[in-house]
């Protein structure tokens, strides 16, 4: 890559996507592969080797992630303000890389530590790099929606096979090279391997991005290094009371019921520097973000409840070949993103070019449709069930699908919105409140999927029907999102302005 490039000829490419792109989507995949081998495992530790209950399990899950997303938001906020998107991005990968050697020194006796790391380092990394993919584009490129769904299919290729590595901790993958009384230090040990390469492979891709995630302030003053060093050590001294709101979700409550009125007051103060226009656009990304809360709360039962009825409810059976549930649950969206993802993207950009392609809030819209039918795809696993309780792993794999075909409509077109309705100075904090709205999506995840868990002492069989029971409810509150969004949907267009 040309090391010289300025930013107009960056965004001056020629084709379909900016030839750096490719370096981000391949730090973005192997960081995606440690974040989804360690989101595919936590459930199932908890339960099987914390000996948690699933309620408390499915909480505690609930509250880890949400954690995750609510510092995508202060991560987004100290690059915009302090360390720049390149510096953040290091600094988090370095403490993820922390985070999981802890995990694979001692799993059990480490984990809330090992979590810790991962959740701080996560929030300094990933809005950062999906910020510096939308400044590869000028503002209006109509191949900005296509470069994201790209960057998607790259973390879905990290997910796919981040996804296989609970079968090591398992047991059911690798058992003749990995001795069984390593295999969780193995399993966590390799997200640390995999987040090392992205770490080293950004370090090669930015010299090609010309400006792109450089410090917003001038480092060359010794008070603004100072500044960056404050948020090093601040870092490190919150460690301990992560641990603690972590470990106890009653402390993840008090959080969550915090930083959400914090961060639209802070929002608010921020508009107050705006034009007129720019602050209808924030208005319209504010829409995109709420309605995002309730899909991430259905979507993300894949990690939670959905990761407990594969291990207890489903055969081993997918297609005639025999294969762990959990590695299906955990892999196979991601699998159908990254075949589905590139089609869908030359789709859209063939749609608009023939004046086509639905504005952003019908694809909004029509993903929430698409999830209730995948959810509704889950309830019908109880129709394949046995007297032991054990269903279709085919069914579920069905109704993945579907559910992949919701995600592409919502998720990149988001990341993609949130560039193109926020003014340059607030790009990273805006990508923060995206992922902030995640977070609350994973902490209500966590709570749904405690209030359909089956109590104690029941058969599997009737464990079976609760959860499916649960998964026809979820179907039902996706399809009145949907029909609401779709109705204010001319309402939302007006604030979008020039902005489709």
């Amino acid at each position: 890559m040309n090391q010289t490039s300025t930013l107009s000829e960056i965004q001056d490419f020629k084709g379909t996507y900016p030839k750096q792109i490719w370096g981000l989507f391949f730090s973005e995949m192997w960081e995606r592969f440690s974040f989804y081998a360690m989101r595919g495992m936590l459930t199932y530790f908890m339960v099987y080797h914390l000996f948690m209950d699933d309620k408390t399990a499915q909480l505690q899950y609930g509250a880890t992630q949400a954690f995750v997303y609510a510092f995508t938001f202060i991560g987004g906020l100290f690059a915009d303000k302090i360390l720049g998107f390149r510096r953040s991005l290091f600094w988090g990968g370095l403490l993820m890389i922390t985070g999981s050697i802890l995990l694979a020194i001692n799993p059990k006796d480490f984990f809330f530590l090992g979590i810790a790391f991962n959740i701080v380092g996560t929030g300094f990394f990933k809005p950062n790099i999906s910020s510096m993919v939308g400044q590869l584009y000028k503002e209006g490129d109509p191949r900005t929606d296509a470069g994201f769904l790209l960057f998607y299919s790259g973390i879905n290729i990290g997910a796919f096979l981040g996804g296989f590595v609970i079968s090591i901790g398992k047991g059911t993958m690798l058992t003749s090279i990995v001795p069984e009384n390593l295999r969780w230090n193995v399993a966590f040990g390799l997200a640390a391997f995999v987040m090392l390469i992205s770490v080293v492979n950004f370090f090669f891709t930015k010299k090609s991005l010309a400006n792109i995630g450089d410090s917003p302030i001038d480092n060359t003053i010794p008070k603004n290094k100072y500044k960056q060093i404050a948020v090093y050590v601040g870092t490190i001294i919150a460690i301990p009371l992560i641990i603690k709101m972590v470990s106890n979700t009653t402390y993840t409550d008090y959080f969550m019921f915090f930083i959400g009125p914090f961060s639209l007051l802070y929002l608010i103060y921020e508009m107050t520097k705006n034009t007129l226009a720019e602050n209808k656009k924030i208005f319209a990304g504010l829409f995109f973000i709420f309605f995002s809360v309730i899909f991430w709360a259905i979507f993300e039962q894949a990690g939670g409840s959905l990761s407990l009825f594969a291990a207890g409810n489903l055969n081993n059976n997918l297609l005639g070949i025999n294969i762990d549930p959990n590695a299906v649950n955990n892999s196979i969206n991601a699998l159908f993103v990254i075949i589905l993802a590139p089609i869908t993207g030359i789709l859209f950009i063939y749609l608009g070019k023939k004046n086509l392609n639905p504005n952003s809030v019908i694809k909004f819209g029509l993903g929430f449709l698409l999830l209730a039918l995948a959810f509704y795809t889950f309830y019908t696993v109880r129709f394949s069930a046995n007297e032991a309780g054990m269903g279709s792993l085919n069914v579920l794999a069905l109704g993945y699908l579907v559910v992949t075909f919701a995600e592409l409509f919502l998720s990149p077109i988001g990341l993609s919105l949130m560039t193109r309705l926020s003014p340059y100075r607030l790009q990273g904090f805006m990508m923060g409140m995206w992922f902030l709205a995640s977070a609350y999506g994973q902490y209500v995840a966590g709570i749904f999927g405690s209030e359909i868990s089956p109590d104690k002492g029941l058969t599997n069989l009737q464990k079976m029907m609760a959860y499916t029971e649960g998964y026809k409810e979820f179907a039902l509150y996706a399809v009145m999102a949907g029909i609401i969004l779709l109705v204010i949907s001319p309402l939302v267009k007006k604030l979008m302005l020039e902005v489709r």
